[in-house]
């Protein structure tokens, strides 16, 4: 189906639904209907099963004498793939097992027929311990139910920093392999973490109620296809501006002027952006107040960002509080990889400071800012909204952060290290901060 094709290749719902030549609402009721799985199998085999070639192979090979590792090197198969073949598919009507390839291609496909019954729907005992698993409630010693009830399952994600009903939750992982300590002389009570999945997410399947999604860690309603997760969600990182381009005066730290950047994140989408020179450990706060608008026009689609760090926003923002800083005090900007600064082109265009991001999930990179964000915390808190501060709000306290003494600076204070900076011999003629 041309749909789920294009679903397979990364493609977003609704484009997929345009290729398909169907509307976008259509394309997301069989995205949903199916739980973000595709219901159309392959009809041709992929290079991950044997194909009846192979098999004939196989066959010649065994009845010349050649042995399970011989055949999987001149097959190209591992040997435990060879050795499972010749165990499962061999004949079965002769008193000593022979392996025949027309015999063993038709067991191959007849175990693939689809669809086949669930082993969910049909093990009521298996059913029963992989629902506890996932969704048995927390319970005190004398059995009663803690924790809230959690919200009413409605399709959709778990919900954004609201409560959750207190379960077990394990994983189908989890489940799958406990399956062989608590049973380990009973065949039936095995079970994949892949079965377990489809039978949370496709309907069609049956054995477990969808709403038991919500149990699962991150409690998606949908499942993510595998393309998808392997896009890059960094598209505005160009090559120029990866962290291997940035000059290497910068790493000795021996001339002020590069500065690392990042965002603190509070309530309802708030935000305030750090700045951190790397020589003095001198700090800027950037004031990113919301956009008109915001809480009052309804939230739509690649519409305005009005929460107040859209790349637009971010990059005025950003630059008119680096343009008041000296020319020589501008140098690099060092920033992490989120795409609030997606406007960086037009930033350096604007300001004459190129912008190299970090490399992704490395915040070493940044150590300084990071170091700056977590000292930031104690002035603005996780789970609070940084809207309500004012400019001047932000302004006396990074002057609390610059003239704190600092060990690495041999007790000195940020502040007085940058005047240093500005008094000596290259800077001459360049006022003093103070």
């Amino acid at each position: 189906m041309v749909f789920w094709a294009a679903v397979a290749e990364g493609l977003k719902t609704e484009d997929a639904a345009a290729k398909a030549g169907v509307s976008s609402p259509v394309g997301f009721r069989w995205f949903r209907h199916a739980g973000g799985v595709n219901p159309c199998l392959d009809p041709t085999v992929s290079g991950r099963y044997l194909s009846f070639s192979e098999r004939e192979d196989i066959a010649l090979l065994r009845a010349k004498g050649h042995g399970v590792r011989a055949i999987a090197r001149l097959v190209g198969r591992s040997p435990s793939t060879i050795s499972r073949e010749l165990r499962r598919n061999a004949s079965t009507r002769t008193f000593r097992l022979t392996y025949k390839a027309t015999t063993a291609q038709w067991h191959a496909e007849r175990r693939a027929r689809r669809p086949k019954p669930a082993k969910l729907t049909t093990n009521d005992r298996l059913r029963s311990y992989v629902q506890e698993r996932l969704s048995g409630r927390v319970t005190a010693p004398n059995g009663d139910v803690l924790g809230p009830e959690g919200p009413v399952w409605k399709g959709r994600n778990k919900p954004h920093r609201g409560d959750r009903r207190w379960v077990k939750a394990w994983s189908p992982e989890q489940i799958s392999n406990r399956l062989k300590i608590d049973f380990p002389d009973d065949p039936d009570m095995r079970i994949s973490h892949e079965a377990i999945y489809q039978a949370l997410y496709v309907e069609d399947r049956g054995g477990l109620e969808r709403e038991l999604v919500g149990c699962l860690r991150r409690g998606r309603a949908l499942r993510v296809p595998r393309a998808r997760t392997r896009q890059k969600a960094w598209a505005h990182v160009t090559p120029q501006s990866l962290l291997s381009e940035r000059p290497d005066e910068v790493e000795d730290r021996l001339t002020a002027g590069h500065w690392e950047g990042d965002l603190i994140i509070g309530l309802k989408r708030s935000a305030i952006g750090t700045l951190v020179e790397r020589t003095t450990r001198y700090t800027l706060l950037v004031h990113l107040p919301r956009e008109k608008g915001y809480g009052t026009i309804a939230r739509t689609k690649n519409g305005p960002a009005l929460a107040g760090y859209g790349a637009i926003t971010m990059k005025n923002a950003l630059a008119a509080t680096m343009e008041a800083l000296p020319p020589h005090l501008r140098r690099t900007l060092t920033w992490d990889r989120g795409k609030e600064l997606s406007a960086h082109e037009a930033f350096t265009d604007e300001t004459k400071i190129p912008v190299y991001f970090a490399d992704p999930k490395s915040p070493w990179q940044r150590g300084t800012n990071e170091n700056t964000n977590g000292l930031l915390r104690h002035y603005f808190p996780k789970g609070t909204d940084l809207a309500r501060w004012s400019s001047s709000d932000l302004q006396a306290v990074a002057e609390t952060l610059n003239s704190r003494p600092r060990e690495i600076l041999g007790w000195k204070t940020p502040a007085e290290a940058l005047n240093e900076h500005l008094r000596s011999p290259d800077q001459l003629g360049v006022a003093s901060t103070t």
